[in-house]
This record gives C-alpha cells, sequence and structure tokens, in this order.
C-alpha cells in the first residue's frame, strides 16, 4: 500500500512537474476525506503519510473552543477543560486527536484522491504559472493557437502556459488557424478568476512598440528612443521615434532596408500600415510630423485648451482628415493634442472673429476706441487680465504705444479687474447669508433675495420683525409673513413650544 502511494506521487509530480510535497498533501486531504465518508458520522480526520515508506495513519480529531462558546458538536467541537485532562497545556484553537483505523488505499479512496489531486495540481500549476509571469506583464509574449472560442484566441505560450486574446483584444478581421504562431502584449495576469491566467492583448499600442524592439536592434541598445504610439488595430498606426545618436537616423533604422523593418512589424499585425514619425521636442513641429502624409500649411496653438487648429490646403482636406477622420485621430493620440483640421480659407474666418470678439470685449469692458483695441486683438491679447498683467514691456512692443497710453490700459484693466473681484465677494457674501435665510421654513431663495436687499440677512434678523414690518414685500402677503417669522422664531421656544403652537 505504501509503495502504491509512491508510485502515485512520483508518475503526477513527473507529469505535471509539480513538487511532490504537494502531491502528498492532496492525498492526505483525500484520505483524511474519504475516512469521514467511511465512518459516516460528521467527524475531523486527519491522515499522515510517511514520505519515505509511504505508510500513513489516520487519527480523529477535535476543534478546542472556549468554554462559553453557545454552538457547539460534540463531533468536531471539545471545551477547553476536557482537553486540558488530555493535554494540560492545550490552547483554544488547537486540536485533540486521538488514533484511528486507515482505511485501505484502495478503488473509492483512489478515485476521491485523484479528484483532490487534480485541484491541487491545478491550484500549484495556476500559483506557478502567477509566479513565472509575475514579472512579465507588460512584455511580449508568443505561443501557438490552440483553438477560437467565441471570439476569444487561445494560445499555447513556449512554456507550456495557456494565455487568452479576449474577444476585444483581437485584430479585426484577424483569424488565425490552430498551429498558427502569435505575438501578444501581456497585458494582465487574471489570478482570482477561473480560466486562463494570462490576457494577452493584439490591439495595445504597447504591442506595437515591443515589435520594433524586436526589429530594430538600435532601439534595445538606448541609441534610438520610442516616445509613443497610437493604433487603429489592423488598419493604420503611427509610432514616434526619436535619435540619441546625430549620426543615426531614427526613421530609417526603423523603416529598415527597403523596408524590411518595418514590414515585418506589419506582417506580425495583419498587414497593418505603419506610419514612422519623427519625434520633436517643439510641440508644434511634433504635430507637422504626426500629420504625415499630409502637408501644414499653418498652425494656431491654443495652450489653454491644449489643442492646435491646422491649415491645410483645400484640396489635402480629405488626406490631412483620413478615412473616417483615422489620421487626424492616430495624430492626435499620438501627440496628446486635441487636433482641428481646417481649410486656410476656415482658419483665416475664426481669426477674424476671434479678432471681432477680443475687439468688442475691448472696446465694452475698458472704454478704449476701436482702433486702440484692434490694435491689442491683433497684438495676441483677447482678455483683460493679459492687458492689466503681462509685463509693460510686451504691450510696448505695439508700435503705435507708448509709456503713457499702456500705463493708462493697465490701469484701466486692473480697476475693471478689482470692481469685478468686490462684486463677485459681494455676490458670494449676499449668498452665504441667503442660505442662512433658506433655512427658514417657507423662504425660497427668490424671497431670501428680496428680504437680503431690506437689509434682512439672517435668521435672528427675520425672527424680530412684526409682520407689518414685511406688509409690501412684492408677492408675499400677511399671513405668509405670520408663517415665516413664526417659523424663524422656532428655536427661541424649542420643539415642546413648537408643538403646542400648533
Amino acid at each position: 500500500m505504501g509503495k502504491e502511494i509512491l508510485v502515485v506521487v512520483e508518475s503526477v509530480a513527473n507529469e505535471r512537474g509539480v513538487d511532490k510535497e504537494v502531491i502528498f498533501e492532496a492525498l492526505e486531504a483525500a484520505l483524511a476525506s474519504a475516512t469521514c465518508k467511511r465512518h459516516g458520522d460528521r467527524l475531523l480526520a486527519r491522515v499522515a503519510i510517511n514520505r519515505l515508506s509511504g505508510d500513513y495513519e489516520s487519527y480523529r480529531r477535535w476543534l478546542v473552543v472556549p468554554e462559553e462558546q453557545e454552538e457547539f458538536d460534540e463531533n468536531t467541537d471539545i471545551r477547553l477543560a476536557d482537553a486540558q485532562k488530555r493535554t494540560p497545556d492545550i490552547a483554544v484553537g488547537a486540536h485533540v486527536e486521538e488514533p484511528l483505523s486507515s482505511i485501505p488505499f484502495g478503488r473509492i479512496a483512489a478515485q476521491v484522491a485523484k479528484q483532490v489531486i487534480v485541484q491541487k495540481v491545478r491550484e500549484a500549476e495556476r500559483a506557478r504559472i502567477i509566479e513565472a509571469y509575475r514579472d512579465r506583464v507588460g512584455q511580449l509574449v508568443s505561443g501557438t493557437v490552440k483553438r477560437a472560442e467565441r471570439g476569444n484566441i487561445y494560445l499555447e505560450l513556449t512554456t507550456g502556459a495557456e494565455a487568452v486574446v479576449l474577444r476585444e483584444e483581437t485584430i479585426p478581421r484577424e483569424m488565425p488557424r490552430p498551429g498558427d504562431r502569435l505575438r501578444g502584449y501581456l497585458r494582465d495576469l487574471n489570478a482570482d478568476a477561473r480560466g486562463p491566467l494570462l490576457i494577452v492583448s493584439r490591439t495595445a499600442p504597447e504591442l506595437l512598440i515591443e515589435l520594433f524592439k524586436l526589429e530594430v536592434p538600435e532601439i534595445g541598445q538606448g541609441l534610438i528612443e520610442v516616445k509613443g504610439a497610437a493604433r487603429d488595430p489592423g488598419q493604420r498606426a503611427k509610432i514616434a521615434v526619436v535619435s540619441r545618436d546625430s549620426r543615426i537616423d531614427a526613421v530609417g533604422a526603423c523603416v529598415g532596408m527597403r523596408g524590411a523593418r518595418v514590414q515585418a512589424v506589419s506582417n506580425e499585425l495583419g498587414g497593418e500600415r505603419i506610419d514612422i514619425v519623427q519625434w520633436d521636442d517643439s510641440p508644434v513641429q511634433f504635430v507637422i510630423n504626426a500629420m504625415s502624409p499630409a502637408e501644414v500649411r499653418s498652425i494656431v496653438m491654443d495652450e489653454d485648451s491644449h489643442s492646435m487648429d491646422i491649415a491645410v490646403d483645400e484640396n489635402r482636406l480629405s488626406q490631412a482628415i483620413g478615412r473616417g477622420g483615422q489620421n487626424v485621430r492616430l495624430a492626435s493620440q499620438l501627440t496628446g493634442w486635441e487636433l482641428n483640421i481646417l481649410t486656410e480659407v476656415q482658419v483665416e474666418e475664426k481669426k477674424q472673429t476671434e479678432l471681432s470678439q477680443s475687439k468688442a470685449l475691448f472696446v465694452e469692458q475698458l472704454n478704449i476706441d476701436e482702433e486702440v483695441a484692434e490694435l491689442l486683438a491683433r497684438a495676441g491679447f483677447s482678455s483683460v487680465e493679459e492687458v492689466a498683467y503681462v509685463p509693460t514691456g510686451e504691450l510696448l512692443t505695439i508700435s503705435e504705444f507708448d509709456d503713457e497710453l499702456v500705463e493708462q490700459l493697465r490701469n484701466r484693466s486692473r480697476d475693471l479687474l478689482l470692481t469685478q473681484a468686490i462684486a463677485a465677494e459681494e455676490k458670494r457674501e449676499d449668498a452665504l447669508e441667503a442660505s442662512d435665510l433658506m433655512t427658514v421654513e417657507g423662504i425660497d431663495e427668490i424671497l431670501a433675495n428680496k428680504l437680503l436687499k431690506r437689509g434682512i440677512a439672517t435668521r435672528e434678523a427675520l425672527a424680530d420683525l412684526a409682520v407689518d414690518d414685511l406688509a409690501d414685500v412684492e408677492g408675499l402677503n400677511l399671513d405668509q409673513a405670520g408663517r415665516i417669522i413664526m417659523a424663524a422664531r422656532a428655536p427661541w421656544f424649542g420643539p415642546e413650544a413648537t408643538r403646542e403652537g400648533e
């Protein structure tokens, strides 16, 4: 019997690649479960297998529980006092054991053992895979297609582990067959769920970057740096690169001789067309490069909204936008800027509209003539704050401006901003006061503001009034006035007085 157990342990450990101790523990759990079933009573059992001979012994056990514990099962529990009669230094939570006749390692025990072993082995395999791939998340993995189910593609990796490319992570219209080799980006470990542990992506921009690292040795050597990538999976992609060595052309190195390198990456991604973009630390130049093959005529950058208006020739508009907006969308994702594609005529119209708006704003708020307002607008000023706080030298760069005019404009701007700030503070204070009045039952925001205008700013002030004091408040009759005054006085009397008044 002992040799039979040792044979089972040896064969399962070799077949599954699992540590023998895991198999021994699984067998002990299986034999303990079969022992409990054999004896019929609901009891606890433990089986100990000798690791050298394979022989095993069985024990019945009871859990030591406190004396005061209400829930008690004599089949599985033992009171602390009774347990200490057997073992004086035993504590709550320990177990009391006594020998129990062992069941033979027969057919039933073997079946139970097989089930437990399979479960334990599966858990051990999952733990082994998690440990092996924990540090590989974010890297490239390669495997063979095992099957495809409901749009998901299952891969057997080179290590023997199984991974899945979920339907939303597969390249559209890609239909690999069993036996095909596929590479993917290891996105995540699904440690808590059943099924494949390894989640692989074929659509992630990071996959494009990792593939270029394989094909372009200069990237691995640190001579070329990949700054980012954007993809429309299966159709088109853009990748930004920059050389750290002035002797190396980053774009040319990534294209390769006769396009061999970029073509290898494209083939791996189902024929995805790839634009290799020269990265630039100037956002404007980087956007111009990213818009390739479209030719940019001019760019207007708005740093506040982090957007750019890009002007192109009208006959190149469709090329700049791309099919379904693909080109501008990828360029926007790659650069991180919101890009608006316009014709030169549209850019000029938009510019004139903005100039007119800025001009009108200065005329109205600073009370200046249109000529001065237009000069400000054409110089790029669009708000009173800019006029008030930019260095004096910037205003003096406008050829028609002198020191006196600049000082006058700055003073008017600052006075206006101060007036607006005071008005905003007063409005905030009014709102705070109104909020106190609105705690009174029957008063809404409109009525609170009417009372504020009459100098009634707090609940206490309202409570001190007589009904006649509110007789001429628009929209408020005497009955309503009486009710809100009494509601304001409610805290004076407390809940008992309020109930009596009712």
